[in-house]
Formats: C-alpha cells, structure tokens, sequence
C-alpha cells in the first residue's frame, strides 16, 4: 500500500475524531481500511512462509 493511501487513511481518522464524516468519506475510509488489512495479511503470511525452522535433535 502506498503512502498517499496510508496518509489518507490518517487523515479520515483525524478527521472524524473531530467534525465527523460524510457518508462518502465513512464509505471510503472502510475500503482504505479493508485494502490496509489484506496488505498486512499478504505481508505477514509471506514472512511466515519464509521462516524455516530447525531442529537440532
């Protein structure tokens, strides 16, 4: 996810902590935020794929 997105993510969050959201903006901001989870998820499970474990038995 690039960072125009994250910053519009921060930006919506500060925003409705203080004058509240449109039905658009509320709209937008569940997408932005679904689209950063499914980042971190593929980000994550790609780090778990690469962990090798070794036993020493």
């Amino acid at each position: 996810m690039d960072k125009k997105k994250i910053a519009r993510i921060n930006e919506l969050a500060k925003k409705a902590k203080t004058e509240g959201l449109s039905k658009e903006e509320k709209k937008e901001q569940a997408l932005l935020r679904r689209e950063y989870l499914e980042a971190i998820r593929v980000n994550f499970k790609a780090t778990l794929d690469s962990i090798e474990i070794i036993d020493k038995k």
